[in-house]
């Protein structure tokens, strides 16, 4: 018997030259398949997530987008940390966010080398001067005092309220107490509805505007713009006939010897002399009709309007005339017997 062999059957093999259109078959198709898998990788594939630099919290918590660059929307509001107070700062460990990040199933995420993050908490800063302008316009209200004449003097240093961002509005003084005898006061200023408060103590003055010799004047000196300033002070510490006003000091003399710092009265300065005792004055006599002059002395030095005595020093008549300008006086006419008098005066003197 003849043993069964197994006889392969040739295959003759199908080759197919390579043309033009197989080519562009492929490149459709390879083109296709790009556009169709490469959204699907991206939408797959995600994000990788960075440390942020240095940041600043609005609110009590910092969120995963706050300290994180990359996370998703919905993610971005997760609460990771506690903020600082407000107007503080603090530091995080970078360490300690990656472990938070991780927890969250979102992976490891680039630090950049940090090795920590600080944090600055905003915060809204009400200084003393709206401090004091809640406490004036509370004393107003409730003491029916006027708050452009008071200054109030708070207890220790400069007092800041610190209140979150977005808390608007002025602030309001609330529970104050005023002692109108001792002047010392204590309240408590808010903002809002008492959603951040501080408590303050002082006391409240009254003041005013009074002036005050900046440089050292001898009697007799004239007043220039340089000389003074004018200063808000306590009432009950300055003068009551302390000047408020320095409209009409300029070209004044002072009467007696001012030192610096010194608060100006009533007294203290006087317009100059326009005429000296013993003076050659001009002596006028002007009525309807009639105007003369003549050459007289002065028995006595004076100010524009001033009432002096003048002689005639040919007649020795002595005249009553009034100052109206430098060694100029003027003799009114009082009546016929002035006139007269007035006449026969200066006759005399041609």
């Amino acid at each position: 018997m003849y043993a069964i062999k197994y006889v392969p059957l040739a295959v003759r093999a199908r080759i197919s030259t390579v043309d033009s259109a197989m080519v562009a078959r492929a490149f459709l198709t390879a083109v296709a398949f790009g556009l169709l898998t490469l959204p699907v990788m991206a939408e797959g594939a995600p994000q990788r997530l960075r440390l942020r630099g240095d940041v600043t919290a609005r609110g009590d918590v910092l969120t995963l987008g706050d300290l994180v660059e990359g996370s998703s929307a919905n993610l971005s509001a997760r609460p990771l940390f506690r903020a600082p107070s407000l107007g503080t700062s603090g530091t995080i460990q970078a360490r300690r966010i990656a472990e938070a990040v991780t927890a969250l199933g979102l992976g490891e995420i680039e630090t950049g080398g940090r090795a920590q993050v600080t944090v600055q908490r905003a915060a809204r800063r009400v200084g003393q001067p709206e401090i004091e302008a809640a406490l004036k316009r509370a004393l107003e209200t409730t003491h029916g005092l006027d708050g452009r004449n008071l200054a109030i003097r708070l207890d220790g240093d400069a007092p800041v309220l610190l209140a979150p961002v977005d808390l608007d509005g002025q602030a309001t003084a609330v529970d104050l107490t005023y002692d109108p005898r001792t002047r010392r006061l204590a309240a408590l200023v808010t903002l809002g509805d008492r959603q951040a408060s501080l408590r303050v103590t002082g006391q409240a003055h009254e003041v005013r505007d009074v002036v005050v010799i900046g440089r050292a004047l001898n009697r007799g000196e004239t007043v220039t713009a340089a000389d003074f300033t004018v200063e808000r002070r306590p009432k009950e510490a300055v003068p009551a006939d302390a000047r408020s006003g320095a409209t009409d000091m300029l070209g004044q003399v002072a009467q007696r010897g001012l030192s610096v710092g010194s608060v100006l009265r009533s007294g203290d300065l006087a317009p100059p002399d326009l005429v000296t005792r013993g003076e050659t004055v001009t002596v006028v006599f002007d009525s309807p009709g009639l105007a003369l002059s003549l050459r007289g002395q002065a028995n006595e030095g004076g100010r524009l309007g001033a009432m002096i005595t003048v002689i005639n020093p040919v007649s020795k008549k002595v005249l009553a005339a009034t100052i109206v300008g430098p060694g100029r006086v003027s003799v009114a006419p009082a009546g016929a017997p002035v006139m007269r008098q007035a006449s026969a005066a200066l006759d005399g003197a041609r």
